[in-house]
């Protein structure tokens, strides 16, 4: 099979289809993959880090954007057409599979146009426009929550689960620490706003360590901030004393997870599958400016099975914070009983599911 995967702009769509490349490279060693993003999303560092071919089209984002920013998306979108065909010309490939991301749209669209199979992925409950709208020409529509289905053509919706790398749910924790200049025997809390950071997350983290005074000297914290606030937040760290691995950037997230007891973050969908997957206990603050109001509904949908705690960004503060923190570090139980709620819904086997749904698709010649 030889498939492009195109989107990424953000962790949250490309990481799902790094999974995706692993599963059919995992199943055909023979299998060609292309991805194809954009040079201003994470894709264009990461994926030569994984030693795929990649290519670029222009293509930008238009919600939350102002009308002028809109207006020229739009007009950006009509010239990425032409950057898609001429991929699609050169590529030739079997199927085109959509992660999300400003990318996805033209290259399933002009799949599509030329009679070229096309899957798209929904991570979220409830679907963003250009999913629901690329679904009535794409074949197949592939959904992590049931709730999902009844946005999307019958017959074309699958509940499949969303992927996660194999290395995610690898590797040894004392080895991880050891990697990131940990101490084995602290309590550790990772903090993560996405791949670019929160600076929201990052403020209240900092916040709350005037709470988390007491015990400081049983507790440790490995930040990724985001570029922006980095310095801040390590300086932070050491005005008042307490152990941190401070970091604009993770690569590597399998170690980050694995080395760590809680984690702070957000709750877009991939974040969750991630958590899931491993049985992480997690502290969720929703970004409140997700399309949709996504993150919410994903976070509480976590906190309702017992799997995670929420905070919304409205109630975030270092009290409440740190309050959450202090609780998780003294309940041991009730750790354990949050992965084992995370696990009951972590799906190891999505990426190999969407693969499958590719091969039906191929195999029954739909186009």
């Amino acid at each position: 099979m030889k498939a492009v995967i195109a989107g990424g702009g953000t962790g949250g769509h490309l990481f799902p289809g790094i999974a995706i490349a692993e599963a059919l490279r995992e199943s055909d060693e023979r299998a060609g993959i292309l991805f194809v993003g954009t040079t201003h999303g994470i894709e264009s560092k990461v994926i030569p880090r994984e030693g795929y071919p990649i290519k670029f089209i222009k293509a930008e984002g238009i919600a939350g954007k102002s009308l002028l920013k809109k207006i020229k998306a739009i007009f950006t979108l009509i010239f990425s057409f032409r950057d898609a065909f001429s991929i699609l010309r050169s590529a030739r490939p079997d199927i085109v599979i959509g992660v999300g991301g400003y990318a996805s749209v033209a290259m399933v669209l002009a799949a599509c146009a030329k009679k070229i199979p096309a899957i798209i992925l929904e991570q979220n409950s409830v679907p963003g426009f250009a999913n629901r709208f690329l679904a009535k020409v794409a074949d197949a529509v592939c959904v992590t929550y049931q709730e999902s289905l009844q946005f999307f053509p019958p017959g074309k919706a699958f509940l499949t689960g969303n992927p996660v790398r194999k290395l995610i749910a690898e590797g040894d924790e004392n080895l991880a620490a050891d990697s990131l200049e940990l101490d084995r025997d602290r309590f550790t809390v990772f903090v993560f706003g996405g791949s670019l950071g929160a600076r929201s997350i990052n403020n209240a983290v900092v916040d709350s360590l005037n709470y988390l005074l007491d015990i400081r000297q049983n507790i440790q914290f490995l930040h990724q901030t985001g570029e922006r606030d980095s310095q801040k937040v390590s300086e932070a760290y050491s005005r008042l004393n307490f152990m941190a691995v401070v970091k604009p950037f993770i690569y590597n997230m399998a170690n980050a997870y694995r080395a760590s007891d809680i984690v702070v973050c957000r709750a877009g969908a991939t974040t969750l599958a991630e958590l899931t997957l491993i049985g992480k206990p997690a502290i969720l603050v929703p970004y409140p400016f997700a399309a949709s109001d996504h993150q919410v509904h994903n976070a509480l949908k976590l906190a309702d099975m017992g799997a995670a705690k929420v905070i919304l960004e409205r109630n975030l503060s270092a009290e409440a914070l740190s309050s959450a923190i202090r609780d998780l570090y003294l309940d041991t139980a009730k750790r354990r009983e949050m992965e084992r709620s995370a696990r009951a819904f972590g799906r190891p086997d999505a990426a190999e599911r969407i693969i499958s749904i590719a091969r039906s698709i191929l195999k029954k010649g739909k186009r």
